[in-house]
């Protein structure tokens, strides 16, 4: 737009108006598509909780596991997983009377 308006009186208005701090305000797709953002991030780090935790307490953990718990987005599904993870023994207990 700046460009458009080339070298004009116009274009300096322009210019101050873009220069005035609008993140006060965000539409609800912006706010929408943020915390399906934050979800996902969320989501990605009890994930990496989960395989962390197993790591340290040296239970090996296959790559069909591995995808299952990095694939999964459920904040819930996550957190009962990597309090299992805690006294698990092996994955198997960490997944638990669920299907795949």
């Amino acid at each position: 737009m700046e460009q458009g308006l080339g070298k004009t009186p116009a274009a300096e208005i322009w210019r101050h108006l873009m220069a005035v701090d609008l993140s006060f305000f965000q539409s609800q797709t912006a706010q929408q598509l943020r915390a399906e953002g934050e979800a996902r991030g969320e989501a990605k780090g009890q994930a990496k909780a989960v395989l962390v935790l197993l790591g340290h307490r040296g239970i090996e953990v296959g790559e069909e596991d591995r995808e299952r718990i990095i694939g999964c987005g459920d904040p819930d599904v996550l957190d009962l997983w990597l309090t299992r993870a805690i006294t698990a023994t092996s994955t198997a207990e960490v997944f638990d009377g669920e299907a795949d």
